[in-house]
């Protein structure tokens, strides 16, 4: 096979698709170029930053394109449903990244909880404010709510239960016989919204009104600690901002954004934001799994 890399790929998993015999090309396409070059490769594989719509799929049906492979866990920047009535196959790696994401998610709480990236960022300007950030708070005791209780969801879970939390979670499925195994509670999500003390997306990209909206925002507590390590649009950037002014939301980490790379500097600037630049799956580990389960998709396939 002719295989695509449009976003990077980890080397070594590169060396065993070239060792099986396949062509492997890295090289980034630009939204209008894209769908002519795919007729010359049989398999594409992508991470965030690449797009597969109707538009570069027509460009590319009918020509030896047979497989997509998103390198992480949502498919939601490919026409999934239209690609494969086009005969194109989709596959994704939903369980490579999952520890990596969760880390960064817990990471972020530690960091909102304790004013870690700002009191860094005021350090590294020659200033020594201890008191303006004395006043954190313990994660030990507080009630996190996960909204979406798949994969990352659950390894979020028992890291929050390591450390003393209580875990609420709220998910279309409820699994069965996994709150007696992790000690988690299901709940509507109202509840979690009015329970939580913190809350950390999980959940793919919705359709319409963001998760993290003004009227959802009004539901929480005064001072809750939001997280956003899913999709950049389950949050109104707006509303989120509105309510870090006012002091409703204590503090946000978020390393997705509506528009990426984000140009909402009046969010990622805030002092009460913990921002990394979508780096979930950014960790040596999570790279090497994702490689690893590309190449069994591909030997399957």
């Amino acid at each position: 096979m002719r295989i695509l890399v449009t976003d990077g790929m980890d080397k070594s998993a590169q060396a065993k698709l070239a060792a099986m015999g396949h062509e492997v090309v890295n090289q980034f396409y630009e939204p209008a170029e894209l769908g002519t070059a795919l007729r010359d490769f049989n398999a594409v594989i992508i991470r965030s930053k690449t797009k597969i719509r109707k538009q570069q799929i027509d460009e590319a049906k009918g020509s030896a394109l047979q497989l997509i492979i998103r390198a992480g866990v949502g498919v939601d920047n490919i026409d999934v449903a239209y690609a494969e009535e086009n005969g194109i196959a989709v596959k994704n790696t939903p369980r490579a990244s999952s520890q990596s994401v969760a880390e960064l998610a817990m990471a972020h709480m530690f960091s909102c909880a304790r004013f870690i990236s700002a009191a860094g960022a005021t350090m590294r300007a020659g200033k020594w404010e201890k008191k303006a950030y004395s006043g954190g708070i313990e994660l030990s005791g507080k009630t996190l709510g996960i909204v979406g209780f798949g994969r990352i969801g659950q390894k979020l879970c028992a890291m929050a239960k390591g450390i003393g939390m209580t875990v609420i979670a709220s998910d279309i499925y409820h699994i069965p016989g996994i709150e007696e195994q992790l000690g988690m509670q299901y709940v509507e999500n109202d509840e979690l919204l009015a329970r939580a003390d913190f809350i950390s997306l999980h959940a793919p990209a919705v359709n319409g009104k963001a998760l993290i909206c003004a009227e959802n925002i009004e539901k929480m507590k005064d001072g809750v600690v939001i997280i956003n390590t899913s999709r950049g649009t389950n949050v109104d950037e707006d509303a989120l901002l509105d309510a870090l002014n006012s002091g409703k939301v204590l503090a946000a980490g978020l390393d997705v954004f509506a528009q990426e790379p984000s140009v909402n500097a009046a969010l990622y600037n805030h002092p009460a934001v913990s921002a990394t630049p979508h780096i979930g799956a950014g960790t040596n580990e999570a790279q090497a799994r994702i490689g690893e389960e590309i190449v069994d998709i591909i030997a399957n396939f």
